[in-house]
């Protein structure tokens, strides 16, 4: 009987994770599509795109990257290229990363920026793009 029982907890449990893996799934696409939309809008409405850098972990420097883009949060901790893409641009960065650059890569995105982190630092994705570009989703 407790063979039983453990096995149908552990199936419970492989479900359990195959939906929070589909729902994270659907969520990072909502945000990609996302994403992806306001890059082509903000390239119409002529918002500039600026060079993204990847901040040092516990503030030591900064790296360039060859990325464009904007910023999604105050911090700078996050952005979106112009074809779209999501960067987390904050990194642990030796003294040769500081001086040749570095080449961040694409990460899924969130639909809430730093879901988890302390209270007041977090932001949902739609509501950091209107910042940036009010209104962006009734002109495209």
């Amino acid at each position: 009987m407790s063979d039983d029982w453990a096995r149908q907890r552990t199936e419970a449990a492989h479900v359990q994770a195959e939906r929070l893996r589909a729902r994270q799934d659907a969520e990072h696409a909502r945000a990609d599509a996302m994403l992806r939309e306001f890059a082509r809008v903000a390239a119409e409405r002529g918002l500039e795109p600026e060079v993204l850098q990847v901040k040092g972990y516990g503030g030591r420097g900064t790296a360039r990257t060859p990325l464009r883009g904007w910023y999604l949060r105050q911090d700078r901790s996050a952005g979106v290229s112009t074809d779209g893409d999501f960067y987390v641009l904050t990194a642990p960065l030796s003294l040769v990363d500081r001086v040749r650059g570095v080449r961040p890569a694409p990460q899924k995105p969130p639909l809430v920026l730093g879901a988890g982190g302390k209270d007041g630092e977090s932001v949902d994705l739609d509501v950091a793009l209107e910042r940036l570009l009010p209104g962006w989703r009734g002109r495209g």
